[in-house]
């Protein structure tokens, strides 16, 4: 086990408030929000703290994007349904908060040799000519890496923190295994 520096860059999560939304007259409700039916079919709400983008749609579905914890992405979704409330445009009793991907980038302390993982991995996809990175997919978690020559790994797909830290260890232990890392330049 070592240190990766792992940084979560985006969660996306979704819930269902199990009410519809009358997406044009919250426009007045929600400051800075954005609703052009004809581009898109939902209502998009920014929040500047924590950071987040909403998509709010008439089916009372929401999906929050661009938080960077868990608790944030749980406070964002709240703010939300407080401001429906508020506007007496609904009332969501029960919803639940589901985290559909995160998103996470870490930092190998270590060069990679990209080449030797695509030839001793069965799980890995790289095209050096289309893309600079290796695509390596793991089944458990369930996850997708892009791995680069610098160390640096986006992993994504995982709906848990735990899962993010599981599979860079797995990822570590099997770079170890092939001897596919380098010294740092």
């Amino acid at each position: 086990m070592t240190n990766f520096n792992i940084k979560i860059e985006n969660i996306v999560a979704t819930a269902a408030l199990g009410i519809r939304i009358p997406l044009e007259e919250m426009l007045e409700y929600m400051e800075g929000s954005d609703y052009e039916p004809e581009q898109f079919p939902g209502l998009v709400y920014r929040v500047e703290d924590p950071k987040a983008a909403i998509l709010i749609f008439s089916t009372g579905k929401i999906v929050c994007t661009g938080a960077r914890t868990i608790e944030d992405v749980k406070k964002i979704v709240k703010k939300v349904v407080k401001i429906i409330k508020d506007s007496g445009k609904g009332n969501p009793e029960k919803y639940d908060v589901r985290i559909e991907n995160i998103v996470a980038s870490a930092q190998i302390p270590s060069r990679l040799d990209l080449d030797k993982i695509a030839f001793e991995s069965e799980n890995s996809e790289y095209e050096p000519n289309q893309f600079p990175g290796l695509v390596y997919r793991m089944k458990d978690p369930k996850a997708t890496l892009l791995l680069f020559g610098s160390g640096k790994v986006i992993c994504t797909g995982t709906e848990k923190i735990e899962d993010v830290e599981q599979t860079m260890n797995f990822l570590f232990k099997e770079l170890k295994n092939i001897n596919a890392l380098k010294k740092p330049k």
